[in-house]
């Protein structure tokens, strides 16, 4: 597609760099308005987001290189060039949950309640930012001759090029917008604290999990489970799944009405 957005002399803005920026914004613009509503002040929500801004980054890119590490080790310093492409969501998911309850428990805020303020804004960045990697050419889908097929042909892009390819760049942006649109609906309705985050991972990782069949990048590391050979990520989907389960009958149980 358009992997460089515009130069500016020496400059270079890439496309994928700005879209994630974009991605970041909105969600921590989205989850302070949301934190207001709830009675915790937004500043320290914004504080939150950009430690988890910098977990995700880190997160996200190192997983991406435990996953390829053969190409990075005979790459070393793309390792660094995030702006190409090449973030593993859930890698970034985790890194962001565990930096996220160091700093809620450092000062003093409720885990859930904060769970669920945040919980909107991370498929409405996601919605954002995988419009990035179809703009780098990253996380690109399998051959096929469907009408909406796309077909990458900037050599700088990270798919191959003159093959049409599904768009699951903009099949994860659809669904993770959807889930966005039903979490900002149902986060009034919720019957206790942590819901409406769990409800998230829960979505997702079905979402995810269906949309790695599609996905063609070929080194995506596959892990043996039950019999069946999974992508990393698709392994991630089924444990993510699980424990939204399990966390959301346990706190059912203990319900603590949401506020």
């Amino acid at each position: 597609m358009h992997p460089v957005l515009f130069n500016l002399g020496p400059l270079t803005i890439h496309t994928y760099g700005a879209l994630i920026a974009a991605a970041f914004v909105a969600s921590i613009s989205l989850a302070a308005h949301e934190a207001k509503r709830k009675g915790i002040e937004p500043e320290r929500v914004m504080d939150l987001g950009l430690y988890i801004m910098a977990a995700a980054i880190i997160g996200s890119r190192l997983m991406q290189v435990a996953v390829e590490y053969r190409y990075y080790l005979a790459h070393p310093v793309e390792i660094f060039q995030i702006w190409k492409g090449g973030l593993v969501f859930y890698g970034g998911f985790i890194a962001a949950v565990f930096t996220a309850i160091w700093f809620l428990r450092k000062h003093n805020l409720p885990v859930w309640k904060v769970g669920d303020i945040v919980a909107p804004s991370i498929p409405l960045g996601q919605a954002i930012g995988r419009l990035g990697c179809l703009a780098a050419g990253c996380c690109y889908g399998r051959p096929t001759d469907l009408p909406w097929c796309v077909t990458f042909s900037n050599p700088d892009s990270l798919a191959p090029l003159g093959v049409c390819l599904h768009p699951s760049q903009v099949y994860e942006s659809i669904g993770s917008l959807g889930i966005f649109i039903f979490l900002y609906a149902y986060r009034k309705r919720t019957a206790f604290e942590g819901q409406l985050f769990w409800m998230y991972v829960l979505m997702y990782s079905v979402l995810r999990f269906s949309l790695e069949f599609l996905r063609g990048d070929i080194e995506r590391g596959f892990v043996e489970l039950g019999g069946f050979n999974l992508s990393t990520s698709q392994a991630v989907a089924v444990f993510a799944f699980l424990t939204a389960v399990v966390m959301m009958t346990r706190l059912k149980k203990c319900k603590k009405p949401a506020t």
